[in-house]
This record gives C-alpha cells, structure tokens and sequence, in this order.
C-alpha cells in the first residue's frame, strides 16, 4: 500500500529543516529538539532499510512557486502559493507499507509543534 506524507508549514524565514524555523519548536528545550531530530533520522534510516521508504524530499520557498490555471482556453501562469493558504506544503515522503495501520505508525513520528502533517493513499487506480 503507497501513501503520500505531506509536510505542512509555515516559517518564516522559509527554511530546512522546518522546525528550525517554526516559533513552536524553537521554544523547546535544546535536548528535545535533538531528540525528536534522531527519533526522524532513526525511523528514516529503519524505512531506507525496509524498503518502505520510496522517496522524498524537502520542497523550495513556496514564494518561488508558480501556479498554472486554465482559463480562456489556455493555461496562464501566476505567482504562487495560494494568497489565502497559511501553511505551505514543505516537503513529501512516499511510502510502501503493508498495512494503513504502519502508515499510520510512521506518520505519527514525523509532526512536530508548528507543523501539520498529512497521510494520503496513492492513487492506484
């Protein structure tokens, strides 16, 4: 089963890793946010190693992005991200897991303060 973990948020400055950049986590003590970056980079290495980590990576300043619609018959192109959105997606992962209950597991790991983190299946249509 592949699902998609969307990685929301909003610092300011844009930057990675995200909760460098977040109020929330800042405010944590310094050993929390060590531990909670070794408790990531542990569940990222165990997935690498299962195979259940397919892919990913860290997404540019969303004040980069250009945004395409259809209109009068043709595709035109503005500034992105949404005016009206207060978290930007900040990254993805994709993963192949055996079961929703694991993705589930693995998601769970991955939220912090400040952020939110979406799990979604992939279309396999």
């Amino acid at each position: 089963m592949k699902y998609v973990i969307l990685i929301h948020s909003n610092p300011q400055p844009w930057g990675h890793p995200t909760g460098d950049y977040i109020a929330e986590q800042q405010a944590l003590p310094q050993a929390e946010r060590e531990k909670g970056m070794a408790e990531f980079d542990q569940i990222l290495e165990q997935m690498s190693k299962s195979g259940e980590l397919q892919g990913g990576t860290a997404l540019g300043d969303p004040a980069s992005a250009r945004l395409y619609r259809w209109e009068g018959g043709k595709p035109i192109s503005t500034d992105g991200p949404y005016a009206e959105a207060k978290e930007h997606l900040a990254g993805f992962f994709l993963i192949d897991v055996a079961s929703p209950e694991r993705a589930e597991e693995i998601v769970a790991t991955f939220s912090g303060p400040g952020e939110t983190v979406e799990l979604r299946p992939v279309w396999e249509g």
